[in-house]
């Protein structure tokens, strides 16, 4: 599996082939000669093991959409969520062709219930012994006043749209850096995190899998082979992260368990980790 690296010099990162480890090359941007060595790696005292992701210099690789792939994902959310009668689409798109689907509140599901497509058009790169892990797509759900339109987001640019960037952000995340996305990945908004807009406190993402809704939309297999995952992702603060660090996925997802549904989609929620007097 590739592994990040950045340059001593000129900080530039690059994603290294495993068997260039150990060996000396010059950096593409100062010139200056370089030992490419791998990261040691790193497990929390909870048993996560930490990927850490150097932004490199690279070209835009244009992709212009599976429309197959666009029609069996839109299919499958009509089938289990419900009727999409809004999609962002993108005008040009680097590495994957990325759509949101978004589903509107309804009396089962009081939510917006925002998919994307196109993340699996590329496998990710899911270490060994990870089964059917190869291919994704993320799910996020807001509340139900949240504000989901082309208008909205001019009125404000980042007051109602970051929750769209991320999904997308994280979408991209596996085919930028060579890595992958599962149940119970953590990813921070920087290191250290920072909140994702002035009006929440999260700064970091958990994924699990789409718990709201029937357990058949949890995965699609298409006419290829491909396994597609569906991965929820929920917005979570510092010390929430943190607990999941140091205590596990379990740890974490049992108290999250203990707020009413709703609550998860709240970007003001109850901090779990926080207790009256002081943190976990």
């Amino acid at each position: 599996m590739p592994f990040a690296f950045r340059c001593p010099h000129c900080e530039v990162g690059y994603q290294v082939k495993d068997e260039l480890a150990g060996k000396q090359t010059k950096c593409k941007k100062c010139g200056q000669v370089i030992l490419l060595k791998p990261p040691v790696s790193e497990v929390t005292p909870g048993g996560s093991k930490l990927y850490r992701h150097a932004r490199r210099d690279r070209e835009l690789d244009l992709a212009a959409g599976d429309g197959e792939l666009i029609d069996a994902i839109s299919e499958h959310i009509e089938k289990y969520v419900g009727h999409s009668p809004n999609v962002f689409h993108e005008l040009i798109s680097d590495l994957v062709h990325l759509d949101v689907h978004t589903v509107p509140p309804t009396s089962q599901r009081n939510w917006h219930t925002c998919i994307t497509s196109g993340m699996s058009e590329r496998p990710m790169h899911a270490p060994p012994g990870v089964e059917n892990s190869d291919y994704a797509e993320l799910v996020l759900c807001l509340p139900p006043t949240w504000q989901l339109s082309e208008a909205a987001f001019k009125i404000d640019n980042q007051r109602f749209y970051w929750p769209i960037y991320w999904l997308k952000t994280l979408a991209r995340l596996p085919h930028e850096y060579d890595t992958w996305l599962g149940a119970g990945h953590t990813v921070p908004n920087g290191d250290p995190p920072k909140p994702f807009h002035h009006t929440t406190k999260m700064c970091c993402w958990l994924t699990l899998g789409p718990i709201w809704f029937d357990k058949k939309f949890a995965t699609l297999k298409l006419a290829d082979g491909r396994l597609i995952n569906f991965l929820a992702i929920i917005p979570i603060y510092a010390e929430e992260m943190q607990l999941k660090l140091n205590k596990g996925t379990d740890v974490l997802a049992g108290k999250l368990a203990s707020l009413p549904l709703t609550e998860l989609m709240n970007p003001s929620r109850k901090n779990v980790a926080v207790k009256r007097f002081g943190f976990f």
